[in-house]
């Protein structure tokens, strides 16, 4: 990877906003498009046209879609739940061992997230907590598999007390409907891309509307999902993968350039970042990069992504690394450095954090617990990861006491007196009569 030994520059480099921008597509898929929609078309208008069809069309046009864009003609949508449990038995034992082991890591530390209800007699104010009634889940497929993703999606939802899960992916493989058995998901469909954010977002005569879609995707996926905002709600829109590490010289080199290249082999965009002390370890983790990688299945994704995204940052102390972090507000952050927990408080824009050796990226990919499901693109500067409270609606309760409402609504006419709402000053100022009335009519009595 290219060393960049200027912090100026480093902070240059680093420094990001979220955008959400039309992407520009590579002239294949641009051509693929064409040939899909019959013109030149771009990646949202043709997930408008998408949508538009299948909330006129139901089910015909996610069928229409599927066939088109996927090549897979399908007869029924959903996938039986039978199905689901013979899946599990054609998996093998240990990794279904290791699927259980995930699952059961996943509830724990959500059941330990659960957030209290409250209310304060002495304010009239309290909160309660409510789950969202139905949850859509989005879980990529193509070539590749992600049971993984299932239960860091699902789990928390099903914690959270949500009634009705649907999940939708174009791939439904062994591993992948196991885990939806394990988080007790409700329903599977084997649908992917637009059309299926479309489907859970409007619904259609297979498929139920959700009150919320939650998962990662392609560019079509994300771009459906920012366009069905406001019909139901979403986790937010991802993109390629990222990883910041800051180590130091306490920890192997070796350790350093395997959790980059972990990280690189995600696809060609997927992001590798290194903030470090010396020239010395950037070396030591180039030369062990190189070595490790050679041969591996996915040489060719690892160099394009190091050639494209990867960097290794060069400042002066661990306070410099600070800053480019929070400035780039990295998906993930492993802090590979003497005393890391000290320097956990001053860690403001990250998606999580993962503390030394013995926490590396790859096992909160699968069995830490909290969910892998995290902001990208810098979105972590206002966003966190997917978990309980993405699931449930915060209601505020307001329940005043006679003399609570006495010491409020003085104020509340005066307020509403400066910007002219005549009726709402009005009823806060009929409730101090009526009050008053009856307090003097009981001192009259007595």
């Amino acid at each position: 990877m290219r060393i960049v030994e200027n912090f100026a520059t480093s902070l240059r480099e680093l420094e990001r906003y979220p955008s959400q921008e039309d992407p520009n597509l590579p002239s294949h898929v641009l051509d693929r498009l064409a040939t899909i929609f019959g013109e030149a078309i771009s990646a949202t208008e043709a997930v408008w046209r998408i949508i538009a069809d299948i909330r006129l069309h139901g089910d015909q046009a996610i069928l229409d879609y599927t066939k088109r864009i996927d090549g897979t003609e399908l007869v029924n949508l959903d996938i039986p739940s039978d199905t689901w449990a013979s899946a599990s038995v054609n998996l093998n034992e240990t990794l279904r061992e290791a699927l259980s082991l995930s699952s059961s890591r996943i509830f724990d530390f959500h059941q330990a997230c659960l957030p209290k209800d409250w209310f304060d007699g002495n304010l009239g104010v309290g909160l309660k907590h409510v789950p969202i009634e139905r949850v859509g889940i989005y879980i990529p497929g193509g070539t590749a598999t992600y049971p993984s993703t299932v239960l860091m999606s699902a789990i928390p939802a099903r914690v959270a007390g949500v009634k009705e899960i649907v999940l939708c992916t174009p791939n439904p493989t062994d591993s992948v409907l196991t885990a939806a058995l394990n988080a007790k998901v409700d329903q599977v469909f084997q649908i992917g891309g637009a059309q299926a954010i479309a489907a859970m977002a409007f619904g259609s005569e297979s498929i139920p509307r959700v009150d919320k879609i939650v998962g990662p995707g392609n560019i079509f996926v994300s771009i459906a999902k920012r366009l069905v905002y406001g019909s139901v709600d979403i986790d937010g829109l991802y993109g390629p993968t990222e990883t910041l590490i800051i180590a130091d010289d306490s920890v192997n080199p070796q350790i350093i350039a395997s959790d980059l290249l972990a990280q690189a082999e995600h696809d060609d965009l997927a992001t590798p970042i290194l903030i470090t002390f010396s020239r010395a370890i950037a070396n030591l983790v180039n030369d062990h990069i190189e070595e490790q990688s050679a041969n591996m299945p996915r040489e060719s994704i690892i160099k394009n992504s190091l050639a494209n995204q990867g960097a290794i940052h060069l400042v002066s102390d661990v306070s410099e690394a600070i800053k480019l972090s929070n400035v780039f507000a990295p998906e993930h952050l492993s802090l590979l450095i003497r005393d890391a927990e000290k320097y956990i408080p001053q860690i403001e824009n990250a998606g999580g954090i993962f503390v030394g050796e013995n926490s590396p990226e790859v096992l909160g990919d699968y069995v830490i617990g909290p969910s892998h499901v995290m902001p990208t693109g810098g979105t972590a500067r206002f966003a966190s990861n997917l978990g309980i409270n993405s699931f449930l609606k915060q209601i505020p309760i307001m329940n005043l006491s006679s003399s609570t409402m006495l010491q409020l609504a003085p104020a509340a006419v005066e307020i509403a007196g400066i910007e002219g709402l005549s009726a709402h000053s009005a009823s806060a100022a009929i409730r101090i009569e009526g009050i008053e009335s009856t307090s003097d009519e009981k001192g009259q009595s007595s």
